[in-house]
């Protein structure tokens, strides 16, 4: 594995663009769904928002430490778990959900909250677990978030195509009766272009250096799911909100990751190979999860 940090990671900033076009067509195709209702509840009845945000933004990261401490990898691959977990959600997420259906507007929500709060979390969280271990500890360097980039990010992605799918839904309710179902079609069809193409975007890279990281990122990804799943039963939530929040906390905004290991750690190698095959695995296995619970009859209760 000497040579793992040498590697390059085919990420330039044309595809990113695409990639962004194709998630807020996706994010458009679900808001049509969704009503102002469905996010007035949480003021008054906040538990299953309480629930999930504990669930990503302080349990994922505490248990990839503790995952890290067992499988004792190399520090620049410890430091891209650490980076991803520290990450918010990612927007496909709300898709993914759609797909299982859960609680969509829960999902927009958390992904939202996360979003904009990454402008000072995701720093803070990945110094602070990154210096709870001495091998990454020493990898560590000071990291930003630019404000601005992040804002950006929510406004293209979520609440834009949010507020016009729901603004038609409300507006033109025959007009989206009309639009719902091709847009879903079309859509999913979107969603597995996402992963052919991050596929193909670094195809070379997979197939030396992927089983340096593979059944690291798939436990890590497990866990993530599970953990969301089962912490938020516990806490007495509906096997609705459990999927909702299983699948925010397993999938990560790898791409956040990406940017942030290309912009203050020179693209090292462990660290980027996790985010990008991370970004690629969680796109499958969450596809996977949201058509098998969608397939499968949901207790709201």
């Amino acid at each position: 594995m000497e040579n793992i940090d040498l590697i390059q990671i085919n990420f330039d900033e044309n595809k990113l663009f695409l990639l962004n076009i194709c998630l807020a067509i996706l994010m458009f195709a679900v808001s049509l769904d969704i009503e102002l209702k469905d996010f007035k509840k949480y003021i008054y009845k906040p538990k299953p928002l309480i629930v999930g945000l504990i669930s990503q933004l302080i349990l994922l990261p505490f248990i990839t430490v503790i995952l890290i401490y067992f499988l004792n990898p190399p520090a620049s691959v410890a430091l891209g778990m650490i980076l991803v977990a520290s990450c918010p959600g990612g927007n496909v997420s709300n898709f993914i959900v759609f797909l299982a259906k859960a609680n969509t507007s829960l999902s927009i929500l958390m992904t939202s909250i996360s979003t904009l709060a990454s402008i000072i979390l995701t720093p803070v969280l990945f110094g602070f677990w990154a210096n709870m271990n001495s091998s990454t500890a020493s990898l560590l360097q000071s990291i930003e978030v630019d404000p601005f980039q992040i804002l950006k990010v929510v406004a293209t992605l979520i609440l834009i195509p949010v507020i016009i799918g729901m603004t038609i839904s409300y507006k033109f309710p025959s007009l989206a009766a009309k639009i719902r179902k091709p847009m879903k079609s079309f859509s999913m069809l979107l969603f597995i272009g996402l992963i052919v193409v991050a596929l193909l975007g670094n195809i070379d890279n997979i197939k030396i250096y992927l089983k340096y990281v593979f059944f690291i990122v798939l436990i890590h990804n497990f866990l993530a799911f599970s953990q969301g799943y089962i912490f938020s039963r516990i806490n007495g939530l509906s096997i609705q909100n459990a999927r909702t929040i299983s699948i925010e906390t397993g999938i990560q905004n790898s791409g956040l990751g990406l940017i942030i290991i290309f912009s203050f750690f020179n693209g090292l190698g462990g660290m980027a190979l996790v985010a990008a095959w991370w970004g690629i695995w969680h796109l499958i296995a969450g596809f996977t999860l949201g058509m098998v619970w969608g397939n499968k009859p949901i207790n709201r209760h």
